[in-house]
């Protein structure tokens, strides 16, 4: 099983450390192999994601991402900033769905900002279409404004865009997913004002046809938005375009308690992923010790799961990073009194440590 490994920025490479060590100790035969990208590759090589560095990902079995960004690249033109990793790789992989749980671990209600009774059993997947919409719509750009109120000033624009079978693959990969769960669909869009949403909305009804085992329902993006925060746990699986999933999924992250927690899938339609933390680079606790390494710790278990058939591993490390939970063990950002706040490689470690003692038997078996 080939793994290509990109560390990238911030506190990628020390997260990825950790997750490497926990891959390690598994009865696997893994193939590692490590390139930069994000910023780490425009120094290197000057371009955010490289030939080799892509060539890489489209070899291997599966992508193992750490995270990208810094400001200090900022100022560069936007075809060269770190960001435009992912999405390169998204597009060139056929990365179109994107899988985001959102759980909140019984030991964690108290880390939400929200009432513990309002999370506490929390499990939300929310699935978010990853190539199209408003990120990868073509026109886009600055001019001079050509009509209107404001004609010949400086205006920018991007172009909101679906296309049919865009829709539907995506709508299939929900549909499939709430039927191994609770068989309870939300389809989130703004079709009370956007044509594209109206679009999307009727290619999702069509599609349900397929699907009369499963029950669905439509939200608009904003009563969305506040219902995640009012009653969660109405949601099960959430489907919505590019911009929607981008926004109401860091939402829903911070219901669990800490983004630092919330593995993540990117998908093609052959089942390889780019498995990647929910949260960003952190360049300010970047070489502190300090960032929660259990998001990407979760996103190798997905990656198991999802892409190399291991379901049997991927549950192990998942029930390792329970133990590990209720053993008191806390990241800066999840810890609260009465735990242990500990820095990233002890966190690892502990995991590690998890694993050794029950893992390795219960794979062997």
């Amino acid at each position: 099983m080939k793994i290509a490994i990109l560390p990238g920025d911030g506190i990628g490479p020390e997260i990825m450390a950790q997750a490497r060590r926990v891959l390690d100790v598994l009865d696997l035969r893994f193939e590692f192999e490590e390139a930069a990208v994000g910023g780490a590759a425009y120094d290197a090589h000057g371009h955010p994601l490289p030939e080799a560095t892509l060539a890489l990902a489209q070899a291997a079995d599966a992508v193992l991402f750490g995270a990208v960004g810094d400001w200090k690249y900022d100022m560069l033109e936007r075809a060269l900033r770190p960001e435009q990793a992912i999405l390169g790789l998204r597009r060139s992989l056929g990365l179109f769905a994107n899988f985001r749980p959102a759980i909140c671990y019984e030991q964690l209600t108290h880390a939400s900002s929200l009432k513990p009774e309002l999370v506490a059993g929390l499990d939300i997947l929310i699935i978010r279409e990853l190539t199209g919409d408003i990120y990868f719509g073509q026109p886009r750009g600055r001019r001079t404004s050509p009509d209107g109120a404001f004609a010949g000033a400086p205006e920018a624009f991007d172009t909101m865009r679906y296309t049919r079978p865009e829709v539907e693959r995506i709508a299939r990969v929900a549909f499939e997913a709430a039927r191994k769960r609770a068989k309870r669909l939300t389809s989130v869009d703004k079709a009370n004002v956007l044509e594209t949403s109206q679009f999307w909305r009727d290619a999702v009804v069509a599609v349900h046809a397929d699907y009369p085992d499963v029950q669905l329902d439509h939200m608009y993006v904003d009563n969305a938005a506040m219902q995640l925060v009012k009653e969660p746990k109405r949601f099960d699986v959430v489907v919505t375009g590019n911009m929607f999933g981008d926004i109401l999924s860091d939402e829903a992250a911070m219901l669990t308690g800490s983004i630092g927690m919330l593995p993540s899938a990117s998908l093609n339609a052959s089942g390889k992923g780019l498995y990647e933390p929910s949260h960003g680079s952190a360049p300010d606790i970047a070489g502190k010790n300090a960032a929660n390494p259990l998001a990407t710790i979760l996103s190798a278990a997905m990656m198991l799961r999802y892409s190399l058939d291991q379901a049997e591993a991927a549950a192990r490390i998942e029930s390792a990073v329970q133990h590990v939970l209720a053993s008191g063990l806390r990241t800066a950002d999840i810890w609260s009194a009465g735990t242990t706040k500990v820095g990233t490689v002890e966190m690892g470690d502990a995991v590690v440590a998890a694993l050794g003692g029950t893992t390795k038997k219960a794979i062997k078996s």
